[in-house]
């Protein structure tokens, strides 16, 4: 049985051969851990100063020709995403980056005064300061859900379509869409959060223009040969949603469906990475008709066992490993979480082994190989 047929298997809750493994990413510590040489592969940091300094090519090489020994190299692991930062989709191949002043070492600064910091813990690049944060002003005119988007240039792919053709009749393989569009967020997590509340009509609003527009991309967007879409965005902290669930109904569940009907009928299947703990929105996940939830993270409250009862047999769940423990734990916390991740998702199909988030940035070498 192939990685592509044992992952189609587990999505329809058949029995495959084995459970299949797979990552939303694998950081690039790891990936030069395991390819003994450096990478711009998933080094987010070291990838967006390059784009700056106008090296897109030399980063190109480096993905390409890094995820397809990777993967070869971890031969065992049945999914492979393209869609993560820093892994797949582009700048064009002759854009003109807009390239900040750099104020020290780890900082940069833009003409309009944003700035931005690299964070050493997350291997980011991170906004730490927008001076139109607060001020900016959106009008319901701003958006207009008619309006033609931008089409892609071919050269973003390039990427991509080469780990495609190496991979295609193997792996299944998640590839890019016309992006997810489900939770919009003004200027950030704090102020995006107060517009749901004070101009709810904007919010509605650009929501739809959102969708729409992605729905019009979404067939230049995916690949030939790609097998589904793995969005990112978070809905909750460990605390629970960001919104409440009634708002979350009000607000992004119809976003969500349009855009899981949009992708399902160019032939994809849609997973849905989303930490924290999604408890309160586990029906609007079957409802949104979501193939597999990625990211299950039992360290944030969520239940692995209540979630196999109430929902492995609605959708598939991906996860299980936490990346606490990969990053700050033993070898004997991976092997308790293993253990107890299969004996707990795997029964009657409609699991896939993985960690909770990815083989994030500082974990421990040894955790990834005790997880192997």
């Amino acid at each position: 049985m192939t990685s592509k047929e044992r992952v189609r298997k587990v999505l329809e809750h058949k029995i495959p051969d084995e459970v299949p493994w797979g990552e939303f990413a694998i950081d690039y510590d790891t990936v030069e851990k395991i390819l003994g040489h450096e990478t711009y592969l998933r080094a987010k940091a070291k990838s967006q100063v390059a784009f700056w300094e106008g090296r897109r090519d030399e980063v190109a090489e480096s993905w390409r020709e890094d995820i397809i020994e990777l993967y070869k190299k971890l031969d065992f692991m049945d999914i492979i995403n393209l869609d993560a930062m820093c892994t797949g989709l582009l700048p064009p191949k002759d854009y003109k980056p807009e390239k900040p002043k750099k104020l020290d070492e780890n900082t940069w600064e833009f003409e309009d005064g944003r700035i931005y910091k690299h964070s050493f813990i997350t291997g980011d690049i991170t906004l730490v300061q927008d001076p139109q944060k607060w001020t900016r002003e959106f009008k319901l005119e701003d958006f207009n859900p008619e309006e033609e988007p931008e089409l892609p240039d071919p050269s973003q792919f390039e990427v991509i379509d080469a780990v495609i053709e190496v991979f295609k009749d193997e792996k299944f393989i998640l590839g890019p869409s016309g992006k997810e569009a489900s939770f919009f967020l003004f200027t950030g997590m704090e102020r995006g959060l107060i517009e749901y509340i004070m101009h709810p009509e904007i919010v509605k609003h650009a929501l739809k223009t959102a969708v729409n527009k992605a729905n019009k991309l979404d067939k230049y967007y995916i690949r030939e040969g790609q097998d589904g879409i793995l969005w990112g965005t978070d809905f909750a902290s460990n605390k629970g949603p960001f919104i409440s669930p009634k708002m979350f109904r009000e607000f992004c569940l119809p976003a969500i469906k349009s855009r899981v009907k949009n992708v399902k009928n160019l032939g994809m299947k849609v997973m849905k990475h989303a930490c924290g703990n999604n408890t309160e929105l586990m029906d609007m996940f079957i409802e949104a008709e979501y193939d597999a939830y990625q990211s299950i993270q039992e360290s944030s409250g969520l239940n692995l066992k209540w979630l196999k009862e109430n929902y492995g047999d609605k959708i598939t769940l991906w996860g299980g490993v936490n990346v606490e423990n990969l990053v700050s734990g033993t070898p004997e916390d991976i092997r308790k979480d293993v253990k107890k991740a299969m004996e707990i998702l795997k029964p009657e199909s409609g699991y896939i082994f993985g960690t909770s988030h990815t083989i994030a940035v500082g974990t421990k070498y040894d955790n990834f190989m005790m997880m192997i």
